[in-house]
């Protein structure tokens, strides 16, 4: 609970700071910045944006994007609405993600409107200095180090290091006899950014890891100690590109990683924290964001309505639901139901107490939230795209007989069933306005 005060502590100074900016800095630097008249609508509600299979597919830009994307800004390029882009992308920094996505919305975003699965790993404060193993592919050592870590290692480092432990491709083994160039610390816990590009190796030098207690000099141990801190972010085990069906994402990797560990050791791989959608955790962290954008624009309405628009059942539409259960049991956390109710879909290895510390300590950090409910809104143009018309009854169209969430988390029917479903981006800001009232000017 201390790291995550200290986390949001200076979190919160920063957005206590850009609040205090005068009402007149230029749009062009902040795309939600300005002073909002009393004439004009005061937005009640935030958006939150999954990206893949919402707004771009691979690198392609969904043509309904930027044709949403107007409704939401004014004339001056500043938006009329707060909103963030909530993604379990982790390959690159949160500013690269906000200049793409200027790029391809035509409107100015900035890096505190997008949260990356991995941004809650600042809240990991007794990690910071230890060596951690990364995994993942882009500029993972340069996202860990903006993260705060300062001791980092990559799987390539470890490769290179010891030579005579990558040995799938044939053509990559050593040519030569190698000796190991034993130059790196001692490894003290693993972090998995997102999906790599070669799975074999870094499956391998994962599990060695593990089994070694992160002494590659030494061969693996089954005794019955617990392995070292493991951190994953972004549990999707598909996502949307440019080919017609769902393409493996990180979940799939981490359902090999889990399966080899236990076919090695007979025993479950665990989690220090999984990160991402569908985790409650990215939501507080969402909302949050809302409010410091709402009090950036002089919004005085308090933002008691979010939507999170997605294209996964099980990332999106689950997470957001899980959210919205939240919210509702906030005034019932001392009944033991309400909490019980909330251990039961965040994890089979979850107590009541911990749901109530996490709770305690957001409200003590951030304030109670002024969301009092998050609505899901499931798109059909990424994974979730059938070919039939969009259905009017959201509770008839989705019964899933396989359950594609993570391992820790527990299907619960209701958690997957959207608020609404709609063909598109823009028509998800369509049914918002009109389910809000509102008529931007």
């Amino acid at each position: 609970m201390r790291a995550l005060l200290s986390f949001y502590r200076s979190f919160s100074t920063l957005s206590n700071r850009q609040a205090r900016r005068k009402a007149g800095f230029a749009g062009s630097q902040c795309g939600f910045c300005g002073t909002m008249s009393d004439s004009k609508p005061q937005p009640g509600f935030g958006l939150l944006f999954d990206i893949d299979g919402v707004l771009v597919r691979g690198k392609t830009p969904i043509p309904a994007a930027k044709k949403a994307f107007q409704k939401l800004v004014n004339s001056q390029g500043q938006f009329v609405v707060p909103v963030v882009f909530v993604t379990n992308a982790g390959n690159c920094l949160r500013q690269t993600k906000a200049d793409q996505l200027s790029h391809i919305l035509g409107v100015p975003i900035t890096q505190d409107q997008v949260i990356m699965s991995h941004s809650p790993l600042r809240m990991f404060k007794k990690y910071l200095e230890k060596c951690v193993l990364v995994s993942g592919q882009g500029p993972v050592l340069d996202i860990a180090k903006n993260l705060g870590f300062e001791n980092v290692v990559s799987i390539d480092m470890l490769r290179e290091s010891y030579p005579l432990l990558d040995m799938v491709d044939h053509n990559r083994r050593p040519k030569l006899p190698s000796i190991p160039i034993v130059n790196l610390p001692k490894i003290e816990a693993v972090i998995l950014f997102g999906e790599p590009i070669r799975w074999e190796t870094h499956l391998q030098l994962i599990i060695d890891i593990l089994l070694t207690n992160g002494n590659l000099s030494s061969a693996h141990q089954h005794q019955g100690k617990p392995h070292l801190p493991l951190l994953a972010c972004n549990m999707d085990l598909m996502w949307m590109a440019e080919a017609q069906s769902p393409r493996f994402g990180h979940g799939t990797f981490l359902v090999c990683l889990e399966n080899i560990y236990k076919k090695i050791t007979g025993k479950e791989l665990k989690y220090e924290a999984l990160m991402g959608k569908p985790s409650e955790l990215t939501y507080h962290f969402a909302e949050y964001l809302i409010r410091c954008l709402a009090i950036e624009s002089q919004w005085k309405q308090p933002i008691t309505s979010l939507y999170a628009i997605g294209d996964n059942i099980m990332t999106d539409i689950y997470g957001a639901n899980l959210y919205n259960r939240y919210l509702e049991d906030r005034a019932s956390r001392k009944n033991p139901k309400a909490v019980a109710k909330m251990a039961t879909a965040i994890g089979s290895h979850t107590s009541r107490t911990q749901v109530e510390e996490v709770d305690i300590a957001w409200e003590r950090e951030l304030a109670p939230p002024s969301a009092t409910s998050c609505r899901s809104i499931l798109v059909c143009t990424g994974v979730y795209n059938p070919n039939t018309e969009v259905p009017n009854d959201a509770n008839q169209c989705i019964k899933e007989n396989v359950f594609h969430g993570h391992r820790d988390f527990r299907f619960d029917p209701a958690l997957v069933e959207p608020s609404h479903i709609v063909q598109n981006v823009d028509d998800a800001v369509e049914v918002i306005f009109k389910q809000e009232n509102f008529v931007p000017q």
